[in-house]
């Protein structure tokens, strides 16, 4: 290997290099980020100086549009200073009354056009930091927090019905209840023609990345149609079963089978979860160092108290929960798979 001067390299040149660019990469994305901020502080200023006047001094609404016609004479090759901005701005000053609320939770971490969807879609502070710390936590864009508004994820997670807390000792029981939601809105179902359950499985796995966005954050993929052999002790008979979808939560450090039934809920399907749950635990688990398996069963349709009483009939921990296709008039807010991907690989790059 050879420098761009043609010279040999020195030992170590490599490892060098490596650790410059990383470490140019890091202070690149600290300043960018160091750079939001300000721009936030300023915005939660302006718009808390506005709020003050119209309450203290009797400003009306016509100051704003005077203000925003002033700064953009006076600073026309920055954006940000329309009417419309300078109402989210105040707005924003509004939901957190002081700059250290306001950078503590959204300020500080996400872009200003993250902030205008949280102002937007949710009414209340408790609803905005919710899924400010998701956004930030998960790396979300500004189109993937607003199809998780949309699909109501705060609402959806752990209210999936399972019996998690008989079959599961606490804190375990809690942790695995968060690992779940009711219902998944898998969007590119949407235009599948529900005929057969595999037709189903094919199109969660033909768009991988959204399936996996949709089941939470620290999903990885461990197989499809996964082959799961049990041998008769008293003969030479092995009894196959093949589960549709296995995960591994690299949190939690558990597995999660997954299956999929086309049409209602029906009481069978839980005794057939729980024995492919049974299994995997029995066979995939390294008890030392993994939580216990758990399984999610889902389907097109669920009656609550039938639902209750077939989970309270198993001891393997499952809960049972709706799918859907997003409907219509909420698709156009979701990125495509090429969107997704190209957010992973920018926010790799920008990793410090």
């Amino acid at each position: 290997m050879t420098s761009p001067g043609n010279e040999l390299e020195p030992v170590g040149y490599a490892e060098l290099l490596a650790d410059l660019k990383a470490r140019v990469r890091a202070t690149r994305f600290r300043a960018a980020r160091a750079a939001n901020t300000e721009v936030l502080r300023l915005y939660w200023s302006v718009g808390h100086d506005i709020l003050e006047r119209q309450r203290t001094a009797g400003w009306g609404s016509k100051v704003v549009t005077s203000l925003a016609a002033n700064l953009q004479r006076e600073f026309p090759d920055q954006r940000g200073w329309s009417r419309s901005n300078l109402l989210y701005m105040r707005r924003a000053a509004e939901t957190w009354p002081t700059e250290e609320e306001f950078v503590h939770h959204v300020g500080g971490r996400l872009p200003w056009r993250h902030v205008t969807v949280l102002l937007d879609r949710l009414k209340s502070r408790e609803e905005r930091d919710w899924y400010a710390a998701r956004a930030v936590e998960d790396g979300w864009s500004r189109a993937v927090l607003e199809h998780q508004i949309k699909a109501d994820l705060r609402g959806a997670i752990g209210a999936a019905p399972t019996n998690f807390t008989a079959a599961l000792e606490a804190p375990d029981s809690e942790m695995a209840q968060q690992l779940v939601k009711d219902p998944y809105v898998f969007e590119h179902l949407a235009m599948v023609e529900r005929v057969a359950e595999r037709d189903v499985e094919q199109a969660l796995m033909d768009r991988l990345q959204d399936t996996m966005l949709e089941l939470g954050r620290s999903m990885a993929f461990v197989g499809r149609q996964v082959r799961l052999s049990v041998p008769d002790d008293a003969s030479d008979r092995v009894d196959e079963f093949f589960v549709d979808l296995l995960f591994f939560h690299v949190e939690q450090l558990r597995y999660v089978v997954v299956e999929l039934k086309i049409g209602s809920f029906e009481p069978g399907h839980v005794g057939q979860l729980g024995t492919y749950v049974a299994i995997v635990d029995d066979q995939f688990r390294r008890p030392e160092i993994h939580a216990p398996t758990i399984g999610i069963l889902l389907c097109t349709g669920k009656s609550g108290p039938t639902v209750r009483y077939a989970l309270a009939s198993t001891s393997a921990p499952v809960a049972v929960a709706d799918y859907q296709g997003l409907p219509a008039d909420a698709r156009g807010v979701l990125p495509s798979a090429a969107e997704l991907e190209a957010v992973i690989e920018d926010e790799l790059d920008h990793r410090p």
